[in-house]
């Protein structure tokens, strides 16, 4: 567990996530050419829970969104008969 602490809407705050949370966030920031702290503070304004939880499900939606779902690509139906 890693605790960073940073000024999100100018107040201090402190989070804690696991080191491999800090490091999808890094690489969503970098990908979107944004500072880590600048993406935290969007999911934050965003957020409807706590932010450790917020950050956490937002690498979650941004690793599923890279995942191919049922159907959308040839062969990835099972019931394809084809």
């Amino acid at each position: 567990m890693i605790k960073r602490s940073m000024t999100l809407a100018g107040h201090a705050t402190s989070v804690s996530l696991e080191a491999e949370f800090w490091e999808a966030l890094a690489e969503i920031a970098k990908r979107r050419g944004l500072p880590l702290a600048h993406l935290v503070g969007e999911i934050d304004t965003s957020r409807q829970t706590n932010l450790s939880s917020a950050l956490r499900v937002y690498v979650l939606k941004d690793v599923q969104r890279q995942i191919p779902r049922h159907g959308d690509a040839p062969g990835d139906d099972p019931n394809d008969q084809a």
